[in-house]
């Protein structure tokens, strides 16, 4: 018999949810088969089993926090399909109960309570947030989890918190009777209509931690300018086309942003920076992470060397990242290591926004809906233009307001002067 366990999954990763079991008690599998499909911070996973043979039990259910190193499961080397942890082994466990309880009639009773009790418990505590081997200390204690205070800011009890409940003086789990008949009152703050309590995904957790980190430990500042489009929309409209025809790929807007943005990098290298303890590191490379919107949340895969790429490289890396990350295939690779990220709130139609840092970046630059709106023009005449407001966010701990501002002046000017732009790309 055979522990299914987490494997190393990356540097970065230590722990995940189980999404989706892959495979089910009694299944045969092959070595390097995928069994389970984990979801982390960052991207879902799938295990791969390290043996062939039948899988007999599967002990960490979807919805569960594992991390490495966690059995999840058992896999029988020897076994037939269709079996699992269900077959002799529990008879000649019943068995063994069975004998021992017969002496006396007590231990039955006992045995049973015991049974109920912890029937309930697991109920209540498959609601709870914890890690496995919370799970089982709380198992062995007795103890439901629901009533353990947990002092993760995500509120995920892990085994020390389960300790404390078990070690608090008796008068104070006393209470514990009376805070239920509070709970009213927080219903009440509904105005008693219905609600709805839905766990949070990892990456959704993630995603508030790292956006409210962020805003601690950084000096987050936004300015915002407009931009003309009317030279950049036409042309496209010249250029799509003979583009499509040629490349294969649409010619978006993204494509201008993200040239724009490598040419203002290079002027303003501060801006493709990072802080590090007191020293600050200047990136020579200009890897632009392009906010992409999924089902389970915003994530920012990269696209490398967008200086060394033309326009058609570019949209090419953002419509097959947009796909991975839309069919929830993006990798480890495709997220790290950008350098200044991009985000476009006008696909939703967002008019002005402030962008919040991708940390440990210190520049985020936010594109808004294109709004036709009357312009006054160098002479002094009224023309209906399509403009665009955009934002600068940007850490002032290292970028001063005047080298913000120019920043994105700079990116005002190129957009509305294209033509240099597509001929260097």
């Amino acid at each position: 018999m055979q522990d299914i366990k987490i494997p190393e999954l990356a540097e970065s990763i230590t722990e995940g949810t189980i999404a989706e079991w892959l495979v089910k008690e009694g299944d045969k599998v092959e070595k390097g088969d995928a069994i389970v499909e984990l979801e982390t911070d960052k991207v879902n996973v799938e295990v791969n089993v390290e043996f062939t043979g039948v899988i007999t039990e599967i002990s960490s259910t979807e919805g569960e926090d594992v991390s490495v190193g966690d059995t999840i499961g058992k896999l029988d080397e020897n076994g037939e399909a269709g079996a699992s942890s269900g077959g002799e082994e529990s008879k000649e466990a019943a068995a063994d109960k069975k004998e021992e309880a017969s002496p006396k009639e007590e231990p039955q009773q006992s045995s049973s309570q015991e049974s109920k009790q912890e029937t309930a418990s697991e109920q209540n505590n498959g609601d709870v947030i914890a890690s496995p081997a919370a799970r089982k200390r709380a198992r062995e204690l007795g103890i439901d989890l629901s009533e353990v205070q947990s002092r993760d800011p995500l509120g995920r009890v892990r085994p020390d918190d389960v300790e404390a409940h078990n070690n608090a003086p008796k008068q104070d789990a006393a209470p514990s009777k009376p805070a239920k008949k509070e709970e009213p009152k927080t219903e009440k703050t509904e105005f008693d209509k219905p609600v709805e309590r839905v766990k949070m995904t990892r990456r959704r957790q993630t995603i508030a931690k790292n956006l409210v980190e962020v805003q601690h430990n950084t000096a987050m500042l936004t300015t915002f300018n407009e931009v003309d489009m009317t030279a950049v929309m036409e042309l496209r409209k010249q250029r799509k086309d003979k583009f499509l025809d040629k490349n294969g790929v649409k010619l978006g807007f993204m494509s201008f942003f993200a040239k724009a943005v490598v040419g203002a990098l290079k002027e303003f290298p501060l801006l493709n920076a990072e802080i590090q303890g007191n020293e600050l590191v200047l990136k020579k490379f200009y890897d632009i992470g392009i906010a992409v919107s999924t089902d389970d949340g915003l994530v920012v895969p990269v696209v490398r060397d967008a200086d060394r790429k033309d326009f058609a490289g570019i949209e090419q890396d953002i419509v097959d990242l947009g796909t991975k990350a839309r069919d929830n295939k993006l990798s480890l690779n495709d997220l790290q290591g950008g350098s200044f990220t991009i985000t476009n709130g006008g696909t939703f139609g967002s008019m002005m926004s402030t962008p919040i840092l991708n940390a440990p970046q210190v520049g985020i630059l936010g594109m808004h809906n294109i709004i036709k709106r009357p312009m006054a023009m160098p002479d002094d005449s009224i023309e209906v233009r399509p403009m665009m407001y955009i934002a600068l966010s940007y850490d002032h701990r290292i970028v001063d307001g005047k080298e913000a501002v120019q920043f994105l002046v700079r990116i005002k000017e190129m957009l509305e002067d294209p033509y240099d732009l597509l001929l260097e790309g």
